[in-house]
């Protein structure tokens, strides 16, 4: 079904031509019915990559959609042409008094400071209080998720020795969970990030229930048990070359960077990207439109045992 966005937007031109269900802000509203109204705070540096990303990712939904771009006042994205931001984003001064379905926080490369050392935490942390009365439910990505779990939970992150970089392979812990309703039991995702969080402080967390892990990326997917809120430490959304992208950049400023892993066939960056994660990535998203912004109220996940002894 359709994704409502500006005609003026890079990524409607790339989308139309992959997509029909694409529309531009000149249609008329009684011919797509009343959209499930989104969110999305870009908070990565390659903002006009990442609008696309997201798109490509809402429009495999049977549901309308349309979307709204978040900008933090407390930062100015340096890599992206302001002209695109100002005519594109809003603040959250203009959209706070409003109210809205579902929110998506993207990552951020800001995962070696310290959360309260990121120029913009503050903003963050009252957009994070302002989507528990506002936001039916919210998608946190990456270190979007580590942010959330943090300030909510006290969660903390965990520094690597090694980045986790690649595409891998995860389980399923919770079967017929509404967020992972249709995966297999094992699929492939991709992670680029730093830090971690660990099993072992989640499971403190009643509020938490842990749907997806990784033997070695270790925690994919865990969510609240009334589907407000989804946590992916990955990117689920990242393009076929994306990885391949961040390796030629790391490559080129002399930075200590390892081949993605499991990405290109027979791990030789002379062979072609080995594509493995995009349907389950198209599925998760689908749920949490499905599950999460559009039936919340339904669907929720049981509480957990009562421990007291």
């Amino acid at each position: 079904m359709p994704v409502r966005i500006p005609n003026t937007l890079p990524a409607c031109g790339i989308l139309k031509d992959e997509n029909p269900y694409f529309i531009d802000d000149g249609t008329e509203p009684s011919r797509v019915g009343m959209p499930l109204r989104i969110v999305i705070l870009n908070l990565m540096p390659t903002k006009i990559a990442t609008e696309t990303q997201l798109l490509r990712q809402l429009a495999q939904s049977p549901l309308v959609v349309e979307v709204i771009l978040l900008k933090t006042a407390t930062h100015e994205a340096r890599h992206t042409d302001a002209g695109h931001i100002g005519r594109h984003y809003q603040s959250f001064e203009e959209i706070r008094d409003q109210s809205y379905d579902g929110l998506i926080i993207t990552g951020a490369p800001v995962e070696l400071l310290e959360f309260e050392a990121v120029d913009y935490w503050e903003e963050l942390t009252r957009i994070f209080d302002w989507a528990e009365s506002n936001v039916r439910s919210t998608l946190h990505l990456c270190w979007g998720a580590q942010a959330r779990l943090y300030f909510q939970y006290g969660i903390p992150k965990y520094y690597l020795p090694r980045k986790m970089f690649g595409i891998f392979e995860h389980r399923t812990s919770q079967p017929g969970q509404a967020f992972t309703t249709g995966f297999d039991a094992c699929f492939m995702a991709p992670h680029s990030r730093h830090t971690e969080i660990r099993l072992d402080d989640l499971e403190k967390v009643d509020d938490i229930v842990v749907l997806a892990s990784s033997e070695i990326a270790g925690i994919h997917i865990a969510a609240s048990r009334d589907h407000r809120n989804l946590f992916i430490t990955g990117h689920p959304e990242y393009d076929p070359l994306t990885l391949a992208g961040e390796y030629s950049r790391d490559l080129s400023r002399g930075l200590d960077i390892h081949l993605p892993e499991n990405y290109y066939v027979d791990n030789d960056p002379n062979q072609p990207v080995l594509v493995r994660w995009r349907s389950h990535a198209s599925l998760l998203f689908a749920n949490w439109l499905n599950y999460g912004v559009r039936r919340s109220h339904v669907l929720a996940i049981p509480p957990a045992p009562d421990k007291t002894p």
